[in-house]
């Protein structure tokens, strides 16, 4: 196989390093990229297993993400790099499964600390713990990333509907859920009891069924139709690219706030979604609560949930500046958002 050659595309961006990853067949089996970061301190990204149509989109994720990881550090006050590693999620049973984690493991341990992950999309607990034991550079293990990714997005969701509706309550307020994993289901715990509405949306059947059982008031509608609800609040929990060219066009909603990483296509969605009149915050001011939970288990296994709520507190000062620069200079969020960003992280990166 030839190697795949990442400098000529545009997802790379002057990254730090990124690495091939080989199982012991001399099979690739994903990528780590590091976006940012020193000698002297780590660089911060989980690992995700995907089933990636090429080596090449595989690759591409992973450069995406490791990028966004370094803006979320950046605004989230994490004197941290960005980084990101993906795996491919081809192992036929859980025996190949296992050997997949622990080779994949094991090769952290190379890098001897210059990158810390944990568990993303396809990476489940049982995963995250078999990594552990064959690496101490695995974090999310003793703190519950989700749950203050949760809370990031509430403190989000309030400045947001404060700036649209001059309240930050919940009551008689109108949502659309699209993807209901962790964070999203989640998300709906904390919105059914005082929301007017919440629609909903997931690609597994099974797991919508299940939750319209916990849940009977939920309304739900087909991922194809999720983007055309008149709603006041869009929430985006799935995978990222959810805002394209032509998805855009059918929004109804007035607030967009959600978990999802890289959810514009492209910078230029974030200015027609602005033009919109649709008050939108960044995906990576919105998420930060899981990286920061994860960065304060590696600086302190033992520090309490209570610490890491106080730290997460801090993505709605942020959120509410970024709104506040949005307005004086008239100039979309997530163009204000990457700007802050990049000020902070290409000082010490």
């Amino acid at each position: 196989m030839s190697p795949v050659r990442y400098n000529h595309l545009k997802e790379f961006n002057n990254h730090k390093l990124v690495i091939s990853l080989y199982g012991e067949s001399g099979d690739l089996i994903g990528f780590i990229a590091i976006h940012r970061g020193s000698y002297k301190s780590p660089s911060f990204g989980a690992t995700r297993i995907w089933s990636y149509s090429s080596d090449v989109n595989a690759l591409k994720d992973a450069l995406r993400l490791s990028r966004l990881m370094s803006y979320k550090a950046a605004l989230a006050g994490l004197p941290y790099g960005g980084a990101k590693a993906v795996l491919f999620a081809d192992a036929k049973n859980a025996d190949e499964r296992s050997l997949l984690i622990k080779t994949y493991a094991q090769k952290i341990n190379y890098l001897r600390g210059s990158f810390i992950t944990g568990a993303d999309v396809g990476v489940n607990e049982d995963d995250l713990k078999m990594m552990r034991k064959e690496s101490k550079y695995i974090v999310g293990v003793s703190t519950d990333p989700v749950k203050f990714t949760v809370l990031g997005i509430y403190y989000s969701l309030q400045v947001c509907l404060r700036e649209k509706f001059g309240t930050d309550s919940l009551q008689g307020r109108s949502f659309a859920i699209q993807g209901l994993g962790k964070t999203g289901y989640s998300l709906l715990k904390i919105l059914y009891k005082d929301a007017a509405k919440i629609i909903v949306c997931d690609i597994d059947e099974k797991k919508v069924a299940s939750v319209k059982k916990e849940f009977p008031n939920i309304s739900v509608v087909s991922p194809s139709e999720i983007f055309k609800q008149k709603v006041d609040v869009y929430s985006p929990c799935a995978l990222g690219n959810v805002f394209t060219a032509k998805s855009v066009t059918t929004l109804k909603c007035k607030i967009i706030v959600g978990p999802a990483n890289n959810q514009l296509a492209t910078d230029k969605i974030g200015d027609i979604i602005f033009q919109k009149g649709i008050l939108y915050a960044p995906d990576y001011v919105v998420n930060a609560g899981g990286l920061i939970a994860v960065v304060q288990e590696y600086e302190d296994p033992k520090v309490s949930d209570l610490k890491i709520a106080k730290k997460v507190l801090g993505i709605k000062k942020t959120m509410k500046l970024i709104v506040e620069q949005s307005k004086l200079q008239k100039v979309p969020t997530n163009r204000i958002a990457d700007q802050m960003a990049e000020k902070i992280f290409n000082t010490y990166n």
